[in-house]
């Protein structure tokens, strides 16, 4: 098997994107436009929006883009024009900034969104995991830390860390799992900061920009015997050892490689 360079794969995940992205904005308000002219009643500039924004959503849905990009296409002019309208000060611009940032963190450098694991995604992992002695997963990327309380209220017997880059998942995490009582632990720091030597699983539900240097990492810290797991997002060039098809909203996949 033969990996390309990491940042051959950061750019064509990239551009695809970006052409993706634009192709769906521009078609949407074209066609938009169009049936503005020739449907038979008149629309107001509000209606046009709107139509802009589900042609949008649906050409997003086709092109079997994310879900939270859907939602983006659907409420980005709508959310925009209601801006404009009401005339909002500029500090709650400021505000609503300040708020994405702690919510998506350097998503800009990352091009990791927010994804959060499903309920089924942690019914697969429990099914995967010893019941019958303890263990150590760390959850790279792990949101708001839904999955990994669950597993710990499944399977005590496992030590679980989180490690998320953003500020207010992290802290909703820290949180959650004091509330819970449950035996894992949350860090607020850069994924490439750990070293994955002691650990028994990985879990990583992140996006294709990473994972051909999460890969060569993984290869170069985790020990034989150990599993690593990606939600959704395969490595490019190499084969899983396992696939397991999720029935959740999305048709997520459980891709497993041992080491």
């Amino acid at each position: 098997m033969m990996l390309f360079p990491t940042e051959v794969f950061q750019y064509v995940a990239c551009e695809a994107s970006m052409k993706k992205t634009f192709a769906i904005l521009l078609g949407s308000i074209a066609f938009a436009c169009l049936l503005g002219i020739i449907l038979p009643w008149p629309l107001t500039l509000l209606h046009v929006v709107w139509l802009q924004g589900i042609i949008a959503a649906l050409m997003s849905y086709l092109f079997h883009l994310p879900v939270w990009q859907v939602f983006i296409h659907l409420f980005f002019f709508p959310v925009l024009l209601s801006a404009v309208m009401l005339d909002l000060p500029a500090y709650w611009y400021l505000g609503g900034f300040i708020t994405l940032a702690l919510i998506f963190g350097s998503i800009h450098r990352t091009r990791v969104p927010l994804f959060l694991s499903s309920r089924e995604a942690v019914d697969a992992l429990a099914e995967l995991l010893p019941r019958d002695r303890g263990f150590k997963l760390i959850d790279l990327g792990s949101g708001c830390g839904g999955l990994l309380c669950k597993l710990a209220r499944i399977l005590p017997r496992g030590s679980y860390l989180g490690v998320e880059a953003a500020m207010l998942p992290c802290w909703i995490s820290k949180l959650r799992a004091r509330l819970s009582g449950q035996n894992c632990r949350f860090h607020w720091a850069s994924m490439w900061q750990h070293n994955l030597t002691g650990y028994d699983v990985v879990y990583a539900y992140l996006s294709p920009v990473p994972m051909p240097r999460l890969w060569e990492k993984v290869c170069r810290e985790m020990r034989p015997g150990s599993l690593f797991i990606s939600n959704t997002f395969t490595v490019p060039g190499v084969a899983p050892d396992q696939r397991i098809q999720l029935n959740d909203f999305s048709g997520a996949v459980l891709y497993i490689w041992r080491l």
